[in-house]
C-alpha cells in the first residue's frame, strides 16, 4: 500500500511554511517563503494578502516535488490570528489585511465596549475589546474607510482567505473566529447578540466548522497554480496557537505548553470554557470539537532577548548570550527586569507598561542584564500560569516550544521558575504539524484528533525542577510582582508627557 501524506500550511507574520509529513507525524519535506509586514504610520501593522497566497503557492510546488501528489490525503491549516481581510462582490482583496499586533483601534475599542458592555463582552467573547482582535479592525475601516467598508461582501481570517483561494469556500473554525470578537465562545457560533449592537452584517461572515471537519476541497483553479490534485480535502485547521496545540499533544485536560517567540504563551486544555471575569486571559475555543483552552499572553519574551542582543549585547550571538548568562547566578546578584517592552497583557493589561532593570548596581554587567532579561521573561510567563491556576485550570503536563526553548539555559530558568517539570518535543514543527493532523482527521486517516497526537506527535527530553533554586525564584518573583503595582500611576503619567 502506497504511503500517505498529510499538508500543514501556516500563515505566520514573517512568512509562510508549508510542510509535508507521512501519517506517522515524520517531516518529509518543508519550505518556508518570506514577506513584508507594511507600518505606514507608528502603531499600524499591515500586509497584503496576495503575499500570503503567493507564499503558499510556492512553498507548495516546492515541498511536493519528491512525492507523488496523488497520495496526499489532507491538508490543514494554521495562521497568525485576528487578522482582517476584506473581498469585494467579485472576490478581490478591498485593501491590505491590518493584522494581529497592529494597535490603530483604541477607540473603537472604547466604541465596543460602550455598545456591548463591559460584563456583557467578557461574557459571551470571554474577553475585554482589545485593540488586537478583528472587531475593532472591522470598526476602524467603517469610521475611516467608508467607501472601503461599502464595498465589503466578506470577511476573512488570514488562513481562511487562503482556504477561500485553495476550496472556493468562504469558511472558518472556531479556534481562530474565537479571536475575532463576534463568536459566542460558550456557544461556539457567531454571536448574534454582539453583531446586531456593533451593526455588522452577519452575511459578512464565513461559515463556522469544527476544526477537524472538511471545510472544501482544492479546487481546478488552485490545483493549476499550486501543483496539487483537484479534490483534496481542507480541514478546518485552526489558529497558530491552538495548531501548535495539537503539534505538542495538549489536547485533554491537565495538559499545557509554554511557547516562547517573539510573544510569550501560557496555555491550557479544558473541557469546559472557564472565563476570567477580569479578562486577564484570553479563554477561546479550541481545536478538538466541543473543547476549549485558555491562555496567558506575555508581549514581549523572546522580542526581549532580541532587543537586549541588538541593544546591549552588540549582537552577540544567542549562543554566545547564554554561555555568559550560565555564569551567572540564580537571582542575577538580585537583579530584576520587567519584560513590558510592548506594553503587556496577562495580568496586567496595561498598554503603558514598559520594561524595567530593577536594582542595577555597579556590580552587575552584561551578563547579569542578560540573566535578569531571561528570568524576567519566565516570571511573566509564572504570571500567566498563576492566573490559570486562580481559575482552577490545571497544567500538570507542561511542554516547552518555540524558539527560546531551543536554549538549554532558558529551559531550566523555566522549569525551575514554574516548580514543574517540563518537556521538548521531538518535533518542532508545532503548529504545521497540528494543521496537518486536523487534515489527517478530515481525510478520515485519524479518527479523532486525540488518535492523530498518539500517532503523530512524541515527546522529547524530559526536565525536572531543581527544588533548591524554585525556592529562590519564589523569593524573587514576590518582588517582582510588587513593581508593577508601585509603578502603574507612573506609567500612566509618563504616557502622557
Amino acid at each position: 500500500m502506497a504511503e500517505k501524506y498529510l499538508i500543514g500550511i501556516d500563515v505566520g507574520t514573517s512568512g509562510t511554511k508549508s510542510v509535508l509529513f507521512d501519517t506517522k507525524g515524520n517531516v518529509i519535506a518543508s519550505a518556508t517563503e518570506e514577506y513584508p509586514l507594511y507600518q505606514p504610520h507608528n502603531g499600524w501593522a499591515e500586509q497584503d494578502p496576495e503575499d500570503w497566497w503567493n507564499a503558499v503557492c510556492i512553498t507548495l510546488s516546492k515541498i511536493t516535488q519528491s512525492v507523488n501528489t496523488a497520495e496526499i490525503a489532507g491538508i490543514g491549516l494554521s495562521g497568525q490570528m485576528h487578522g482582517l481581510v476584506m473581498l469585494d462582490r467579485n472576490c478581490n482583496v478591498i485593501r491590505k489585511s491590518i493584522i494581529w499586533c497592529d494597535s490603530r483601534t483604541a477607540r473603537e475599542c472604547e466604541e465596543i465596549e460602550s455598545l456591548v458592555g463591559h460584563d456583557r463582552l467578557i461574557e459571551i467573547t470571554a474577553n475585554p475589546a482589545l485593540a488586537g482582535f478583528t472587531a475593532s479592525k472591522i470598526l476602524w475601516v467603517r469610521n475611516n474607510e467608508p467607501e472601503n467598508y461599502s464595498k465589503c461582501a466578506h470577511i476573512l481570517l488570514p488562513k481562511d482567505y487562503i482556504r477561500f483561494k485553495l476550496t472556493g469556500e468562504f469558511a472558518t473554525e472556531v479556534s481562530d473566529a474565537s479571536g475575532m470578537q463576534l463568536l459566542d465562545i460558550p456557544g461556539r457560533c457567531w454571536s448574534d447578540e454582539v453583531l446586531e449592537k456593533l451593526s455588522i452584517d452577519k452575511s459578512l461572515l464565513a461559515k463556522v466548522y469544527e476544526s477537524p471537519d472538511i471545510t472544501g476541497y482544492i479546487t481546478d483553479n488552485a490545483s493549476v497554480v499550486t501543483g496539487l490534485p483537484v479534490g483534496i480535502p481542507v480541514a478546518g485547521g485552526a489558529g497558530d496557537n491552538a495548531a501548535a496545540a495539537v503539534g505538542t499533544g495538549v489536547v485533554e485536560c491537565g495538559k499545557a505548553f509554554t511557547t516562547v517567540g517573539t510573544s510569550g504563551v501560557v496555555f491550557a486544555h479544558m473541557e469546559k470554557p472557564v472565563i476570567d471575569r477580569s479578562g486577564r486571559v484570553h479563554t477561546f475555543c479550541t481545536a478538538v470539537p466541543g473543547q476549549w483552552h485558555v491562555m496567558g499572553v506575555t508581549q514581549a519574551a523572546g522580542l526581549s532577548l532580541n532587543w537586549f542582543k541588538k541593544t546591549i549585547a552588540d549582537n552577540l550571538s544567542y549562543k554566545e548570550i547564554d554561555a555568559q548568562a550560565e555564569n551567572i547566578a540564580v537571582g542575577a546578584d538580585r537583579l530584576l527586569y520587567l519584560p513590558y517592552l510592548m506594553g503587556e497583557r496577562t495580568p496586567v493589561l496595561d498598554t503603558n507598561a514598559r520594561g524595567v532593570f530593577f536594582g542595577l548596581s555597579a556590580i552587575h554587567t552584561k551578563a547579569h542584564m542578560a540573566r535578569a532579561v531571561l528570568e524576567g521573561v519566565a516570571f511573566s510567563l509564572c504570571d500567566c500560569l498563576h492566573v490559570l491556576s486562580e481559575m482552577g485550570v490545571e497544567a500538570k503536563d507542561m511542554a516547552l516550544c518555540g524558539g527560546g526553548a531551543k536554549s538549554p539555559l532558558w529551559r531550566k530558568i523555566l522549569c525551575d521558575s514554574f516548580g514543574v517539570s517540563v518537556k521538548t518535543m521531538e518535533s518542532d514543527e508545532g503548529p504545521a504539524l497540528g494543521a496537518a493532523i486536523l487534515g489527517g482527521c478530515a481525510a478520515g486517516i485519524y479518527s479523532s484528533v486525540a488518535e492523530g497526537c498518539s500517532i503523530a506527535v512524541r515527546d522529547g527530553k524530559k526536565l525536572d525542577p531543581d527544588v533548591d533554586n524554585h525556592k529562590i525564584y519564589n523569593t524573587y518573583y514576590n518582588i517582582y510582582k510588587q513593581i508593577y503595582p508601585a509603578l502603574k500611576e507612573q506609567y500612566k503619567n509618563f504616557a502622557v508627557i
